[in-house]
């Protein structure tokens, strides 16, 4: 289970740090032919990592519709809104909506799957939420509402809708090939959209700088295929409520990328806000009473 966690802290800290990469390149690309290119180089790279450990296989028809439910889920209607969304909202609403991706996650697998987190785990959800709060209003911006918040939510709500997906399409589908045929399936859909919304933008990438594709490749090969093929995996073993909680962890690494890249500055505010992030996670994913458990079976040893 630890090497679970280690893994989903990980695709945390490849996600927070592909933030302000992804802020570069939108300098130059408009943001839906950006993302298309992107998911398509990762589902590229993932398919090839694989099969150099020779786990690629053709699906089964069933499997199939867990792919292309997955892909325009977890691709299409999560990148296409969230995108939409950042345009016309402030980053400090944005930054609430997706914090509230854990909770959302626990709520829809108590209802769709009946399986209900613990009480300690209901708690580090809240307190997860809180830490993700004081963290963006610690960074100021508008408070009101906004068609863009709706985008974001919809964004949110289609990913955490994507995990219960991918959970259960683990039980026969490597979640690692998974999210490369997603990958794929989705970026073609985007590229359809991204000619009708963004005509023309192809013709973005000519006009970049060398560096541009530099960070194009390691954000999508590192930032989107591996981070993703990491978290996806960690939801097929341990499930989207647990592997939800991580998410969290995914605005520290943001602001500590943002810090260190953009030379935004980190306030006593936002270490209270990371704090309560920790602590949370700790709590939801269930971390904290698997330690509490076998240090008891050590002292009580049967």
């Amino acid at each position: 289970m630890w090497k679970i966690y280690a893994l989903l802290t990980t695709a945390m800290l490849i996600w927070g740090l592909n933030l302000p990469l992804l802020k570069y390149l939108l300098l130059y690309v408009d943001p839906v032919t950006m993302t298309a290119f992107r998911l398509l180089l990762a589902g590229i790279a993932v398919f090839v990592i694989l099969f150099g450990f020779k786990l690629v296989r053709l699906p089964t028809k069933v499997e199939w519709k867990y792919i292309v439910l997955g892909a325009l889920l977890n691709v299409v209607l999560h990148h296409y809104f969230l995108n939409m969304g950042l345009f016309r909202t402030s980053g400090t609403n944005a930054g609430l909506i997706l914090g509230t991706g854990p909770v959302l996650t626990a709520v829809s697998v108590s209802l769709l799957l009946r399986n209900y987190p613990s009480k300690i785990q209901w708690i580090g959800f809240v307190l997860g939420l809180v830490g993700v709060g004081s963290v963006v209003l610690a960074g100021g911006g508008s408070t009101g509402l906004a068609i863009g918040d709706v985008f974001v939510f919809i964004s949110i709500m289609a990913q955490v809708l994507s995990f219960l997906v991918i959970s259960k399409a683990a039980k026969t589908l490597d979640p690692r090939l998974l999210t490369a045929y997603m990958m794929v399936v989705g970026s073609i859909v985007l590229l359809i959209i991204a000619v009708i919304q963004e005509p023309g933008e192809v013709k973005a990438f000519a006009e970049v700088p060398r560096i541009f594709w530099l960070g194009f490749a390691a954000s999508g090969i590192i930032g989107t295929a591996v981070g993703h093929m990491l978290y996806n995996y960690s939801v097929g073993k341990v499930g989207p409520a647990k592997a939800g909680i991580f998410i969290n962890f995914n605005t520290m690494f943001s602001l500590m990328g943002s810090a260190l890249f953009l030379g935004e500055i980190i306030t006593s505010r936002h270490l209270i806000g990371l704090f309560i992030i920790i602590a949370g996670v700790i709590l939801g994913s269930g971390a904290a009473e698997d330690l509490w458990k076998q240090r008891k079976k050590q002292k009580n040893p049967s």
